[in-house]
């Protein structure tokens, strides 16, 4: 279908890089179905060995493994330029921001003095203090915390960033927010290296058992620069966040797409949700893009939209976890829901997929790992020159955006941000 102004749409497999992908290929031996990533160029940009399992044959691969023959669709290998893998350097890279700093895990906790100064300024006693994995540490001190009201603390085991972990029973939603704010605020004044304070909030059922909610909050590193989404809304763009890419690149977005409840998921799409528990929030991702594509669709928009979104649960609920089976059930949903999104952009609107950065999975949890991530673009209608949009001209994930600015006119604004000229400049001088 045409449409009068483009869509650029960004979706963000988190934590899949290329490694990773293959990583849980060798160690899953059941047949995989991934026809619709195949068909996008997945298979072509994995290690020759892994090819075969996306269905490619020998037929047509060259005496080097790469694919000779010429795709309807762009698919490459990128490797980040910023120093640090994780969730929001890897996303601000996309929108012109790299980040030559390095962050800081605390395997021994965090300081008394700064967790003594969180106490004074909330109110509650803190407790636990240690690195451990997110259920874990809910699940080790879920009693004293609903008992006392004390904060459980924990530091991350790949993430440069303090968790608080608290009952929406015992602390309301609103109070955790502010709480995970003062902890972030006072980390900045103390200058301690981290770059986000989470509330986790989590509820208990019936049965005792324990989840985490979507009332998370993310108190975030300030981005100390102008990204592409300023650019954006600075032409009239329509800027569309559907997930987490708000709280990760923290600036003013048009609209905001976060669903929680199930009552919002079109049945007639068949989303599923893959979890045996059904933790799953990647159906509600799904089901904001179809949202934002229909209504960008619908509404005029002079100047086109953009959608960033990400997919979250190959990180957080399969990923950490170690869950090879369930990262690759994770995947075939992912996969299968690509026509939905496909069908309903239109001739000319950009399509793409990649990483924020990859997951190594190691004897006692799933650390995220600096590796070559895929960079998938389709624009609808159009062969894999993408209608003469230029591929490879940046570095890394700012290529994301430096083929999003092309689409939506606003290619020079984005070159002569400090984070791209600085990249630029040092592959030059290479």
């Amino acid at each position: 279908m045409k449409h009068k102004t483009p869509i650029a749409l960004v979706m963000v497999i988190d934590a899949v890089g290329l490694s990773t992908i293959e990583y849980l290929l060798k160690n899953y031996d059941k047949e995989i179905n991934m026809p619709n990533l195949s068909r996008l160029g997945l298979g072509r940009i994995v290690n020759p060995e892994f090819k075969k399992r996306f269905g490619l044959s020998g037929a047509g691969l060259g005496a080097d493994g790469t694919l000779k023959n010429v795709d309807m669709n762009y698919a490459a290998r990128i490797n980040q330029v910023s120093a640090t893998a994780d969730s929001l350097v890897g996303h601000r890279e996309m929108m012109g921001i790299v980040d030559d700093r390095t962050y800081d895990l605390f395997p021994d906790g965090f300081n008394k003095d700064y967790l003594a100064e969180i106490e004074k300024r909330t109110g509650r006693k803190t407790f636990f203090n240690k690195m451990a994995g997110g259920i874990e540490a809910i699940e080790l001190n879920a009693d004293e915390h609903e008992k006392t009201g004390n904060l459980i603390v924990y530091a991350s085991k790949c993430d440069p960033l303090i968790q608080i972990a608290m009952n929406e029973a015992i602390i309301p939603v609103k109070e955790q927010h502010k709480i995970a704010d003062i902890a972030f605020d006072l980390a900045m004044e103390m200058k301690i290296p981290i770059t986000r304070a989470i509330a986790r909030s989590y509820i208990k059922n019936a049965d005792g058992e324990i989840a985490r909610t979507s009332n998370r909050h993310d108190s975030v590193l300030p981005i100390g620069g102008k990204t592409l989404i300023d650019i954006m809304n600075e032409k009239n763009i329509w800027t569309i966040a559907v997930g987490k890419t708000s709280d990760l690149v923290n600036t003013h977005y048009s609209e905001i797409i976060k669903l929680k409840e199930k009552d919002f998921i079109d049945p007639s799409l068949g989303l599923n949700f893959v979890h045996p528990k059904k933790k799953d929030t990647n159906p509600f991702s799904v089901q904001g893009i179809i949202n934002a594509i229909s209504v960008s669709k619908s509404v005029y928009r002079p100047f086109g939209s953009f959608i960033f979104a990400n997919l979250v649960d190959t990180d957080s609920l399969y990923g950490h976890t170690r869950d090879i089976e369930g990262a690759i059930k994770s995947l075939e949903e992912i996969d299968r829901n690509i026509p939905l999104i496909e069908n309903r952009l239109g001739e000319g609107d950009l399509f793409m997929i990649t990483a924020d950065h990859g997951m190594e999975h190691k004897d006692d949890y799933g650390y995220h790992s600096n590796e070559p991530l895929p960079l998938i673009v389709e624009r609808i209608c159009f062969d894999c020159n993408l209608g003469g949009i230029k591929t490879g001209a940046s570095k890394g994930l700012t290529q994301v955006g430096h083929i999003v600015s092309q689409l939506l006119n606003c290619e020079e604004e984005y070159l002569n941000l400090p984070g791209i000229k600085g990249v630029l400049e040092k592959s030059l001088k290479k």
